[in-house]
């Protein structure tokens, strides 16, 4: 699915941004890699990923992306990934990155992705947003605000590359994500990493405390994965399981999965074992 500026614009309203989509110039198309649950051998998500039309890479699109016109890439981006991943027929959880800095009123402008999910009969609570850990990290209470007003509305949330900024305990601090997704370089080569191991430890208990579900990217080895088992990740996303299918859902390679044997129970959070209050 292919979407381009002119087909959109009279799609959309609410905000000055995709009022005035003048040269926006964008045609684009997603690729969707998933998100795999090990404890059960099943797909847990998809995560859109922006393409060129014909599967270009895509720096090949967000090399077009300005202060003028990030708003209206933003927009465009939900309601191509959402419209694909309908016509896809996928039932399991659509993963969709947003620029925080995009968004000048969470509740109007939302609107256009509540009316693509409305368009094309997709679930608002199948619909997880994604916002990088790095953006805007100055402003961690402004994306608690859009965060929190998207789960208002039905929408799961998610901090993505977590680690790789400055602001994640922060933005912890201030608003409790559904999920957050480890950055990929905390989990590059993690079974030979003594200091990564711990810090991923340290997150994952965090996490367990806040209630919060740790999601494990860019998993490229049977040995990252099963350090991750270890530690009690059971959602994983990277070219271990599958690469990002343009246009299609991916299939996921069966020597990915680890033997049953390997994967335990998720572990209670620790405010399970807490008394009322």
């Amino acid at each position: 699915m292919t979407l381009s500026t002119p087909s959109f614009q009279t799609r959309t309203a609410g905000c000055p941004g995709c009022k005035s989509p003048a040269d926006a110039g964008f045609q684009l198309s997603f690729a969707y890699q998933p998100i795999v649950d090990v404890r059960d051998r099943s797909i847990f998500a998809h995560e859109a990923l922006v393409r060129g039309p014909a599967g270009e890479g895509a720096a090949s699109v967000l090399d077009k992306v300005d202060d003028k016109n990030r708003y209206w890439f933003d927009q465009i981006c939900r309601r191509t990934a959402i419209e694909g991943a309908a016509r896809l027929g996928m039932s399991e959880l659509l993963s969709i990155n947003f620029l925080p800095n995009a968004i000048y009123r969470p509740e109007v402008c939302i609107r256009a992705t509540l009316d693509a999910a409305r368009d094309f009969n997709f679930p608002v609570e199948q619909i997880l947003f994604e916002a990088t850990e790095g953006e805007r990290v100055g402003d961690a209470r402004w994306l608690s605000e859009i965060f929190t007003e998207y789960q208002r509305l039905g929408f799961k949330t998610a901090i993505d590359d977590f680690g790789a900024g400055y602001s994640g305990l922060n933005l912890l601090a201030l608003f409790q994500p559904d999920y957050i997704k480890i950055d990929m370089e905390l989990i590059r080569n993690i079974d030979q990493r003594r200091a990564s191991r711990a810090i991923v430890r340290g997150v994952l208990r965090t996490c367990e405390e806040l209630g919060i579900t740790v999601i494990a990217e860019g998993v490229e080895t049977v040995a990252e994965r099963d350090v991750l088992i270890d530690s009690g990740v059971r959602l994983m996303q990277g070219w271990l399981f599958a690469k990002a299918a343009f246009n299609s859902i991916a299939t996921v390679d069966p020597l990915a999965w680890p033997d049953p044997s390997r994967v335990l129970p998720p572990r209670r959070r620790a405010s399970d074992h807490l008394p009322p209050s």
